[in-house]
């Protein structure tokens, strides 16, 4: 079928079951970024890959709600899908609910399959429309009778890994996890965002592409932890070692039949971002549900002293890998034989000589000149562009090690750069260098931090439209909650303890794109009279380009840091790199 012909069947459903709009969030039944290939619902009605959106149809029009970070793709890829792109105002906000409100007539029946809505989303269908006399159905399923060929859930085996690398046991894990409800009144809780669950019990799998997770629920209250999981997915000696933990297993399916079995006398802890709606409708409506943040969300950020040495061996590893890399560029463009893909293909192979390498933690970004733009851009046989001794490349990547999770990005010059790329990249690493340097009371927020990150580039009047951090997992998700960077974020405290990216950047769409990225560990700075204040340490190992500074744009502090920064890249790397290597980064790393 094409995607023409799937969204023809979809709305000769909605027809037949009365449905005047249908949802389709990115996404599955535990709310994740990154899907297993039997949730990729989004990409297999209307063609579109990103990570982030939400299709919504009716019988007039098919749309795809997504944020600036994929405007150019999603209009490449759904061409003559019978789908068009709808540029979301603020990054993720539920605008396509608005909509329907705006366009449906009052008394439509709006519908969504609650396994793939978070329990916040079908919290804004209902406050959106029922007002205005809407029937809202979250409990259908229009695809699966569409999709003869849909792959089926992922059976890879499940593994743990050792206190020695996450420096805290399960035991430990749940009975943090158990002091928190205590303190809210609660008696059950259910973790359904994947990352938390393998936070919490310290296993790792292969289910998300990228992503060491593997598909379960797992059930905490005061008497029993449950992991809900296929059974053939752990062998004998796993589920030992989590019974010794005080974790017993169940099928992976029957989570609803524990979640129906609550009583009146039970209070829930459910994460309204982390739930999907399928699961809070199971709970009995005389048991009370406690909408709040998964205590492992919080717990998981803020990284132990075991996690923080593993993560900087990480950093040196990774470090080594892109070292090797970037030099090899350089040497090797004039010959006409790379491109943006085959230089992901080397880069993987880089990073998978070093030790403890699992996979890449994300899609490598390598985007040569306009597509640089793109900040989400993934190449493919359509658009892989060869690459030339002229122009910039962008790169944004990471790696899953045993020790670690990392994700940087780089611009290089290949030759014959303009003022204007001199100028934008210079803004750019200026940001980065602020965000890097700044100092913060104890409890400054997000916002804040992407404030002073943007404010050198604010000044040239020139904006990114992406948010300027995240959080970073370890060996976990390469997106993890709860900071971020962003306007939004006026909530989450940057925490002692938190590792979270810094990349701002700069885009021209056709021309160029601009983004630095390193990872900072936030940490105490020191107390006074004043209060308690914190400060940021760089923890990403690889130098920064300095052929692309414009110095005069650029004040002392900025070069300072710079230079001291690349100077501490070659002092943690050299050792490991051979004398050519060594040279090559003395290089790139002399003082400006």
């Amino acid at each position: 079928m094409t995607h023409l012909e799937k969204l023809v069947a979809i709305r000769s459903i909605m027809k037949e079951q009365g449905i005047d709009g249908y949802i389709i969030p990115s996404s599955d039944p535990h709310i994740s970024e990154y899907l297993p290939d039997h949730y990729r619902c989004i990409e297999w009605a209307s063609g579109f890959s990103g990570s982030a959106g939400t299709l919504v149809i009716t019988q007039d029009f098919a749309g795809l709600w997504t944020d600036s970070r994929y405007f150019v793709q999603a209009n490449e890829q759904l061409a003559n899908s019978g789908f068009e792109l709808v540029k979301l105002k603020v990054q993720h906000a539920p605008e396509y609910v608005t909509w329907l409100g705006e366009t449906l007539p009052k008394g439509s029946t709006v519908a969504f399959d609650g396994n793939l809505a978070s329990l916040l989303m079908a919290n804004a269908v209902n406050t959106i429309l029922e007002p205005l006399d809407f029937t809202i159905n979250g409990h259908v399923d229009l695809l699966s009778v569409i999709w003869k060929d849909r792959p089926s859930l992922p059976m890879q085996k499940a593994y743990l890994i050792p206190v020695s690398t996450t420096g805290s046991s399960t035991k430990d894990k749940l009975a943090a996890v158990r002091k928190v409800l205590a303190q809210k009144n609660a008696n059950a809780h259910l973790v359904s965002s994947l990352d938390d669950v393998a936070w919490l019990l310290n296993i790792r799998g292969t289910d998300v592409k990228c992503n060491p997770v593997t598909l379960a629920f797992v059930y905490v209250s005061d008497k029993e932890a449950i992991l809900f999981i296929e059974k053939e997915k752990l062998d004998a000696e796993t589920i030992t070692d989590l019974a010794n933990s005080g974790v017993t297993i169940q099928g992976y399916g029957d989570v609803y039949a524990k979640l129906e079995a609550l009583t009146a006398t039970d209070t829930i802890l459910l994460d309204p971002k982390r739930t999907c709606y399928a699961s809070y409708d199971k709970v009995p409506k005389t048991t009370t549900i406690l909408e709040e943040i998964n205590p492992s969300t919080v717990l998981k950020a803020i990284k132990n002293s075991t996690e923080v040495n593993h993560q900087r061996q990480a950093m040196i590893n990774d470090g080594v890998a892109l070292t090797k890399f970037f030099k090899w560029v350089e040497e090797n463009v004039a010959s006409g034989e790379l491109s943006e893909m085959s230089i992901c293909d080397h880069l993987q192979a880089l990073r998978a000589e070093q030790p403890g390498f699992k996979d890449i933690s994300f899609d490598t970004i390598s985007g040569y000149k306009d597509h640089g733009a793109l900040p989400h851009y993934k190449a493919e046989e359509a658009s892989n562009y060869q690459l030339e001794p002229r122009g910039l490349l962008l790169i944004d990547s990471g790696g899953q090690y045993e020790t670690g999770t990392t994700d940087i990005t780089r611009v290089i010059s290949l030759g014959e750069i303009t003022e204007e790329e001199k100028a934008d990249y210079t803004i750019v690493l200026k940001g980065t260098i602020e965000g890097s340097m700044a100092i913060f009371p104890k409890g400054t927020r997000g916002y804040q931090i992407d404030a002073i990150t943007r404010r050198p580039i604010w000044a040239t009047l020139r904006n990114y439209g992406h948010g300027t951090g995240h959080g970073v997992g370890f060996f976990l998700n390469v997106h993890e909650g709860p900071q971020v960077l962003n306007g939004a974020n006026v909530d989450v405290a940057i925490e002692p303890g938190m590792i979270t990216s810094i990349e701002p950047g700069i885009y021209r769409e056709g021309k160029h794109g601009i983004r630095i990225e390193n990872l900072v560990y936030s940490k105490e700075l020191t107390s006074n009279q004043f209060g308690d204040f914190m400060d940021f340490e760089t923890i990403t190992i690889c130098y920064i380009a300095t052929d692309l500074v414009d110095k005069s744009l650029l004040e002392q502090s900025h070069i300072d840091w710079l230079n001291n920064y690349n100077q501490w890249v070659y002092t943690s790397l050299s050792e490991k790199l051979t004398e050519e290597e060594r040279l090559w980064l003395q290089e790139k790393t002399k003082a400006i």
